[in-house]
């Protein structure tokens, strides 16, 4: 039996959930907006956020006996690495600053193994090394298409693990193909952002919006319900045919009726998220689907945020997966 490398952004297409990779220094940066036009976004912080590999995995079918990852995490603010097999959790391991490698025994025989690099954290990876393998072959590119953007409540920070955020939990359920752009505190509906996703072939876009709108007070109403319809259109004049999913923001107690420095309640927020989806409804488009946020998670669900009363815990992104994989596995289905 031999040993296999894997090394990411080269085929087979192992390698899940990236837009783009880049070399530095022996290792390999995943980057999850194009990194030739990053800067255009003049905000660091989304810069940051573009490096870390949420919803970033290699899929691969193997029968080998174990895996080795080496991975260098830029601070200790790091979350964990994930290893499933045949979409169960096999093994959960802790990172930290620097380089650290991580070598998983696996089950014998052939399965499907996936390796979740953490959510939250800059990191770069190595090369996946398949130890007494005879063979590995992609299997993570066979599902529907999935991109999802949105805020940390999209890049689920506080999940359990990299295979426990929402956005995970809906793709393995469903069997999809995820792409995740959730960049905490960064979901500003940056055109660099639009245009990613219009590039990014999909099968199914979901959009969460307003949370950070609000919390950061970027936008007045002025200008957030006209912004999140050019969004949406400018994906839409790329991707004409595909399903589009609009969230608005999530139940936050203490948020619903806070006046923020430009005026706006996240109430108020939600409003203009659905207000945009409702006009360009009655503008003929179709394919294009409200989800209220408080159905995901509403005022009976404020037990399952962590003590800040705006980001859900790890049984509140579990929550959240279980309410919203069927209702987007509808949105894909609608004629």
């Amino acid at each position: 039996m031999a040993v296999i490398r894997l090394i990411p952004g080269a085929g087979p297409a192992v390698w899940r959930g990236a837009l783009a990779w880049t070399e530095e220094g022996g290792a390999w940066q995943p980057w999850r907006l194009p990194p030739d036009r990053i800067a255009t976004a003049h905000a660091p912080v989304l810069v940051t956020r573009a490096r870390m590999p949420a919803g970033v995995r290699a899929v691969v079918r193997t029968d080998a006996a174990a895996l080795e990852l080496r991975t260098y995490a830029a601070a200790d603010d790091v979350t964990s690495l994930d290893v499933t097999v045949d979409g169960m959790l096999w093994r959960r391991t802790a990172l930290a600053a620097g380089a650290v490698t991580s070598r998983v025994e696996l089950p014998p025989g052939a399965k499907v193994v996936e390796v979740w690099l953490p959510q939250f954290g800059e990191v770069r990876t190595g090369p996946l090394v398949l130890h007494d393998a005879t063979y590995a072959t992609a299997a993570g590119d066979e599902g529907p298409r999935w991109v999802t953007y949105g805020s940390s409540i999209t890049q689920c920070r506080s999940a359990a693990g990299p295979s426990e955020t929402w956005p995970a939990l809906v793709a393995r359920r469903l069997g999809w193909d995820l792409t995740c752009l959730g960049f905490a505190g960064e979901c500003h509906l940056d055109p660099v952002a639009a245009r990613a996703i219009a590039r990014t072939p999909a099968d199914l876009i979901s959009l969460c919006l307003g949370g950070n709108v609000h919390g950061f007070a970027s936008m007045s109403l002025r200008t957030f319900t006209g912004q999140v319809s050019g969004f949406i259109q400018t994906i839409r004049d790329t991707q004409p045919r595909v399903p589009i999913a609009v969230i608005s923001p999530m139940t936050s107690p203490p948020r619903e009726r806070l006046v923020n420095p430009v005026h706006l309640t996240l109430d108020d927020v939600r409003t203009a998220v659905a207000d945009a989806v409702r006009t360009l409804r009655r503008c003929g488009e179709t394919r294009l689907h409200l989800i209220d946020g408080p159905s995901v998670l509403g005022p009976d669900d404020a037990h399952l945020l962590l003590p800040d009363a705006l980001h859900p815990n790890a049984d509140g992104y579990r929550l959240m997966a279980e309410r919203l994989a069927p209702r987007l596995a509808a949105v894909a289905a609608a004629p």
